[in-house]
């Protein structure tokens, strides 16, 4: 079978166009369809345009589409342009959709397609190729949800994979126009040992913490990642999730001469400051930046997103990483039930005074799956189901503390706010040319976001009342 593979993109604003990280389901699906020689090839919209590779995909035996929240719409348009083109030329071309937010919301994601793959998809998606190309049955198929006789059908969860070594390699070969990819994403682990009520990992891959062994993590970069190119970011959710593990694999990239041949980046919480000799593996290897969950420097927001850490952990993290030279990106959150403007200007006051190199400022985003969106919803705080607006740049619930239109113009001022003029001048004065870089990009973000977000902040005018606390 031919079959057409589409990552698609967020419908609305995204500052983070220049730093496209496809996500791995895919890839590693291609690479195991061609395995059963299958015809399998991969589109990120976001790295190259669908339309531009119209033709060639509506050719296709099959098209699966991956979606997470904020480019459902995107999905669902794409969906909706097969099924008119099958209308068209009286063609039959099953239409699949996966992904986290059709995996909590099945039935929505079958309004538009013909099967929707749930949780962790490469065996699932594999087992219905087979199935449809053999005219098997699908009843047996788990993870699968599909109408038949009408009827909505959601087969049991397929369970998660527990030998992350028998998955294959992800080829980013089979995705059009990857050599435009900056940045390489590799994956060590799945699932997340924490527990974070705004997050749907734990949903999507659960709370084991699974990890492939390090001797395939190494053969992955030496064979199919350092030939594409020498910038890898690991997407683990938390790459140093099982520490042991983790100091392994640098370990054996330092023995093997890695660090010389690349620079890497990851995702860590503040609890691996704690590892010196993680930290020092780390320099070692030549990782030159962390992405750090540091959610809040509000002790109670980060008891509500039940994030155990504390304030003077997070300096202390800061600290550590730039003793080593390591540039620290602070992920924060706003829009907590303990949040208000003035704890939105504490954060950003901190993370200057802190010397954090570059930051983001996310909306609190109540993503289907999580415990945050199970709440609001119940409390009826939700503003809008227009799920292109969840995207951590829109607010769309409403907060305890302030209105939704004062969350957003603090947002808003938060990203101008760090990323001023005098912030990356300095920068570059001090010969920090990567720090002031990025600083100035983030600086275009801040500005472009104020421009595309505007019209949003008219909208949310009415509710600037003060809600009662």
């Amino acid at each position: 079978m031919k079959i057409s593979l589409i990552e698609a993109k967020p419908a609305s604003f995204n500052g983070f166009e220049k730093f496209v990280i496809p996500r791995l389901g895919l890839p590693i699906m291609a690479a195991m369809l061609e395995s059963e020689g299958h015809d399998a090839r991969v589109y990120v919209h976001q790295l190259e345009s669908v339309w531009q590779h119209w033709l060639e995909i509506s050719r296709s035996d099959l098209i699966g589409i991956s979606t997470i929240t904020p480019s459902a719409p995107e999905a669902y348009d794409l969906a909706r342009w097969i099924r008119w083109a099958n209308r068209v030329r009286k063609r039959q071309i099953p239409v699949v959709l996966g992904g986290p937010h059709v995996s909590f919301l099945p039935e929505e994601g079958l309004e538009h397609a013909d099967f929707v793959v749930r949780g962790e998809g490469e065996h699932t998606l594999l087992e219905l190729v087979r199935a449809l190309e053999g005219g098997g049955d699908l009843s047996g198929i788990k993870g699968l949800s599909y109408r038949e006789d009408g009827k909505i059908r959601h087969n049991p969860d397929r369970p998660l994979e527990c030998d992350l070594d028998s998955i294959p390699f992800a080829d980013l070969t089979l995705m059009a126009g990857h050599e435009k990819l900056k940045h390489l994403p590799i994956a060590t682990s799945r699932g997340c040992p924490h527990d974070c009520n705004f997050c749907s990992v734990v949903s999507m891959f659960g709370r084991a913490y699974r990890r492939r062994s390090n001797h395939k993590v190494i053969a992955e970069i030496e064979e199919h990642l350092l030939p594409l190119g020498r910038r890898i970011f690991f997407v683990d959710d938390n790459f140093a999730g099982r520490p042991a593990a983790a100091k392994g694999l640098l370990a054996m990239m330092k023995k093997r001469g890695l660090g010389r041949k690349m620079r890497w980046y990851t995702q860590v919480t503040v609890h691996a400051a704690r590892d010196e000799q993680l930290l020092d593996l780390m320099k070692d290897t030549h990782c030159t930046q962390i992405y750090v969950g540091l959610e809040s420097i509000n002790p109670e927001t980060l008891k509500e997103l039940h994030k155990k850490q504390s304030v003077a952990q997070i300096r202390h993290c800061v600290k550590m990483f730039h003793k080593r030279g390591i540039r620290v990106h602070g992920m924060f959150m706003l829009g907590s039930d303990h949040d208000d403007t003035d704890s939105i200007d504490a954060t950003v006051e901190f993370a200057k005074k802190e010397g954090i190199d570059t930051v983001q400022f996310a909306i609190l985003t109540p993503l289907p799956g999580t415990r945050t969106f199970a709440s609001l919803e119940a409390e009826n705080r939700l503003f809008t189901r227009d799920w292109s607006l969840y995207d951590a740049f829109h607010a769309v619930h409403e907060p305890a503390r302030m209105s939704m239109y004062e969350l957003q113009k603090a947002a808003m001022d938060a990203w101008k706010q760090f990323y001023s003029v005098p912030s990356y001048v300095n920068a570059f004065m001090r010969f920090e040319l990567a720090t002031g870089f990025l600083r100035f990009y983030g600086r275009r973000i801040a500005k472009r976001g104020r421009v595309e977000l505007e019209d949003y902040l008219r909208k949310l005018m009415p509710l600037q009342m003060q809600p009662q606390s």
